[in-house]
This record gives C-alpha cells, structure tokens and sequence, in this order.
C-alpha cells in the first residue's frame, strides 16, 4: 500500500530509480525524510507497518486498560499483530520493545525528551570505559534545538543538568499534584529536580494538539498532541513530493558488481515481492531491525552481511537496565492524570562517582500510577513486570481495599540506567524462527551486567529515600524488569576506524559508500536516558552533511 497524498512534489513511480531510498519511517527515517524531500531530491521510504489510525488508538475507551495487556502490549512477541516480526528472546534477560507503522516505536512511546548530556559524548575520556562519539554535545546542540521546534517540545528553559541553551517552543506541562510530591521528597533532601521536559506541547504547534493530560500516552494520542513523525514530519515530506510505502517488509539490500547499494528487495502486504532501485540507501530499522538486515543482505562479495568487514554488525546490543519505585500517600495524587511523561525528572545521581562501586548512573523520571487497573499491580501498563502485591490481595475485598487505597494516590519513579557497551550482547539471525513471509527472525543474545545489577540497587535505594521522605505510606520495587527494552541502541557501531566501527560520524558505512544508517544502532553508548532527542538530532546532522555533499556522493 502506498500514501502518495502529494499537493505539490510530485512522487516517484513505482519501480523508478530515486535519489534516496529510506529503509524504515520511524523518529530518525521520518527526518531524513521530510528534509531530503524539502532540498529537491527523490525519495522514497519502505515502511513495514502502516500508517497510524488516530481513532484506533483505546486511550479514550473505557476498556483501555485491558486491551493495553495484549493488542498494544509494546512487546510484539505478545502483540503478535500481523506487521510485527517475532524476536527470539530465550536467551536475553530484557525483552525488545517496538512498533512496527509510521513513526516508529514513538507510537507508543511516554514522550520523555531528554537529550543526552555533554559526558555522555566522552565517556572514554572522563571514565576510561567505552567508547567516546566521534562528535560533541556543542555539534550536535544547533541540530537539537532545531530538532525541538519541530517536534513541538514542552519544557521549562534552565535545567542545571544542561549547558545553556534556547528556550522551548511550548511552556512546560503543570507537574501536577504528582510531580509536586515527587519533588517534594527532593527538595527534603536537596537533590536535583526539574519539571519534565516532553515531546507533547502544552499549546498547539505544528499540526499536535495541546495536551489534554489524558495519560494514556503508550497507546497512541487519540487527541493528536503527543508528537510522533506520522504529524510533524510526513504531512511536508508527502507534499515535498516524497513517496511512503507503508505495509513493506525489507528482505534485502542489493548492491553491483562495484559494492555500491542500488536499491532493496521487499514484500508486500499481499506477499508480492517488489524492487524499489535508488542511487543512496539509508537504513532506519532500529538497534535489531538495521543488523538484522545487514545480516540478511550477506552475499559473497560481503559473506558476513553488508557492511560488516568490522564484524561489528549485531554486536554492542544496548537496551537500558530499568527498574522503578512505587509510592503510595495517603492523599489524593489525582495520580491517573497525565502525561504519562515524567512530569519531573532528576539528575542527582547521573555522573560517575567510583566510591558507589559502578560507573556511570542513572536519570529519574516521576509518572502518574496509572488508571485502576494500575492499583492492582505496579502501575497501569504491562511495561512494568506484574503484581507486585501478594495473591490473596487480588480476590474478593481485598482487592477493593487494595484500589481504594492506592487508585489516584500513587506515583511511580522510572530509574533508566546506562547500559555500557559489550560484545557479547548481541543480535544474530535465528537459525529456525521467521516472520510470517519466511524471513529469518533476529534472536538476542543479551545479558544484564553487574555493573547494571549495582547501579539499579543503589538508584533504588535513593529513589526510597526520596518516596519515603514526601511522606509514602507504602512502597514497592520492581527490580531490573524484563519488559523494558524500549531503547535498543549500538549494534552498528559509530566510529573513525572502519576496522572497529561500522559507519562514520555522518552515518556513511565505511564498506559500501552509498549505504548510510542513520538510526540508533549507531549509537557508541546508551547514556542513561531515553534516547529519541539524540536519534533525531544525529539524523537531522547526517541528513544535513549528506546534502552539502551530495555533489560528492558515489552513487550506483
């Protein structure tokens, strides 16, 4: 299926060779999109899923808990939906969690926006472990803050975790009653907070909708106001004249006798294989979606997978270690309401301090408890592991007293830690799975380190601090939970030396010149925040750099 709602660029045909070929239409696809199409140049981007459809989305339903425990579970080995690739997970502690339509796994994202911090662009020069990033925080910050005005972002300007930088296009979201008793127990003592920074604006800006608060924001924004690429980005890029084909599975890149990409193999939703030819191939597939198509497109001039001289494809998986306190108060939180954003966050415990016994650290994030469904388990999401209450407190009236007592007077701090690259973290093709069109499967090889496991225990131990320092009640823990692979970063390894690194600091694979990767598979490290500010922000770099040079572009 295609969306060729063209108003004035006029979209490629079928089978005709384009400038630019985008595998994928997520945050970073979206981008390179919207902004290669807007410079006069040909595209067209492959999307396996399809486009979003607003009035699909449960969030205004009553049954929206329920349907959030399988039909849009963020795991797509439970969803299971007919766009979804399985993943073999049976030997990986964190389960991957993505989407497969148009803007990507942000169509079920919590709209956290925090990009990351100048140390986590020099962590081999301020820790002595990993890698450093071939850029900066000062290059990349022009493209941030362009990147913001187009996202939409809500914030309040003057983070001290921050260097300075420009104000954001909409005020910050109210903190609510949720984000006062997280910074409560802060302010007793005297650790850093801020009020969330969100991909959702609080007035209208470009094509979202103010946000309602609504906080069902991990089932798609039934209100239009949490930004995703499907209304920021691909309403221009359509008009510019760039193609969408949505409902595309991607089998394999193809390259000539010289080792230049010349297009790619795909499947559509009717079984129908098609070819789309380009002169430029730039993969957005995500952290296991990019190396598994490189890996799939091996041939005998490249028989470890395209691009993979390194033998770096697939390795350096990284999925944050995540793990979160509940607190409960015995007042009235109106802890249902949204956004289901971090309505604060806190840095105090982010940098690396060797006397806790790890490096790196950890970024706080404070969330509403979720609906009443919520009550009965950590909060109202399957993101978070199942109940943490004992069985005898679901039945009958306990189970009651149990959503009496905590539905509305809840808060939930989300404790995201840096996952440090390893080798041994990896993705591979199954020997045996495949998707519904035959294709091999990726399975994960992954392990949590201990570098993780001591991180999480002493950001818990704080977190309870904090809880219990507002005045809770009651508390709980989720330690290290199994479904929290939403940021699945490293396994195309950015970097100067194509002996240890599969692409440059402008995406470019250092084998096959005109193949470019500009999601955060590239990623050399994870930071200890949500990453989607600094995918966006490195693919609208590369996209910029690939314009300016383009005269200069080999090409098939």
């Amino acid at each position: 299926m295609s969306d060729d709602r063209n108003a004035s660029g006029r979209a490629p045909k079928r089978g005709e060779e384009v400038d630019v070929l985008i595998i994928g239409a997520g945050p970073s696809g979206s981008v390179a999109a919207k902004h290669l199409s807007a410079a006069g140049l040909s595209v067209v981007t492959l999307e396996q899923g399809n486009y979003p459809d607003r009035d699909k989305f449960p969030g205004r339903r009553p049954e929206w808990e329920l349907v959030s425990q399988r039909q849009w579970h963020p795991n797509p080995n439970v969803r299971d939906m007919p766009r979804d690739y399985p993943v073999d997970t049976s030997e990986s502690d964190i389960n991957p969690l993505m989407f497969a339509g148009v803007g990507g796994s942000a169509t079920i994202y919590a709209g956290h926006w925090t990009p990351f911090l100048p140390s986590d662009f020099r962590v081999r020069t301020l820790d002595g472990i990993a890698d450093d990033w071939p850029f900066t925080y000062e290059d990349l910050l022009p493209y941030l803050e362009q990147i913001e005005w187009e996202v939409g972002v809500s914030g309040m300007p003057g983070n001290p975790a921050y260097p300075p930088k420009k104000a954001y296009p909409t005020p910050a979201l109210p903190i609510g009653k949720v984000g006062r008793k997280a910074a409560e127990g802060l302010d007793k003592l005297g650790w850093h907070w801020w009020p969330g920074t969100n991909a959702m604006p609080s007035q209208p800006h470009n094509g979202l909708n103010a946000c309602v608060r609504r906080g069902t924001c991990m089932t798609g924004c039934p209100e239009g106001a949490k930004s995703t690429t499907d209304i920021t980005y691909w309403p221009a890029a359509i008009k510019n004249g760039a193609k969408l084909v949505t409902g595309a599975r991607v089998r394999q890149i193809e390259v000539d006798d010289r080792g230049l990409a010349t297009g790619a193999v795909y499947i559509d939703q009717n079984g129908r294989e098609h070819r789309q030819r380009a002169k430029t191939v730039i993969v957005c597939a995500n952290g296991i979606g990019t190396p598994r198509l490189l890996l799939l497109s091996a041939s005998s001039r490249f028989p470890d997978g395209l691009a993979n001289s390194s033998g770096m494809v697939g390795k350096r998986l990284m999925m944050h270690p995540f793990s979160a306190v509940l607190g409960i108060y015995d007042e009235d939180l109106e802890s249902w309401r949204g956004p289901f954003g971090q309505t604060v966050s806190s840095y105090e415990f982010y940098e690396t301090d060797e006397k806790r016994g790890f490096m790196r650290g950890a970024k706080w994030g404070a969330m509403p408890g979720g609906g009443p469904l919520g009550a009965t388990s950590f909060v109202g999401t399957k993101v978070f592991a199942g109940p943490t209450a004992k069985v005898g407190d679901m039945w009958g009236n306990n189970l009651h007293e149990m959503v009496d007592r905590r539905f509305g007077r809840s808060l939930v701090w989300g404790i995201i830690g840096e996952d440090l690259p390893e080798d041994s973290n990896r993705v591979v093709l199954d020997p045996t799975m495949t998707d519904t069109d035959g294709i091999p499967a990726p399975k994960l090889l992954y392990k949590v380190s201990q570098n993780s496991h001591d991180m999480l225990k002493f950001h818990v131990a704080r977190c309870l601090e904090a809880v219990q320092a507002a005045g809770a009640i009651e508390t709980a823990v989720v330690h290290q939970m199994r479904d929290t692979g939403w940021h699945l970063l490293g396994t195309c390894l950015m970097g100067d030396n194509p002996k240890t690194s599969v692409v440059n600091q402008w995406g470019q694979t250092h084998d096959v010149p005109n193949l470019y990767i500009f999601d955060g598979s590239t990623f050399p490290t994870s930071a200890g925040l949500n990453p989607t500010a600094t995918i966006m922000s490195v693919a609208l770099r590369q996209t910029t750099r690939m314009l300016a040079e383009r005269r200069n572009q080999k090409a098939a």
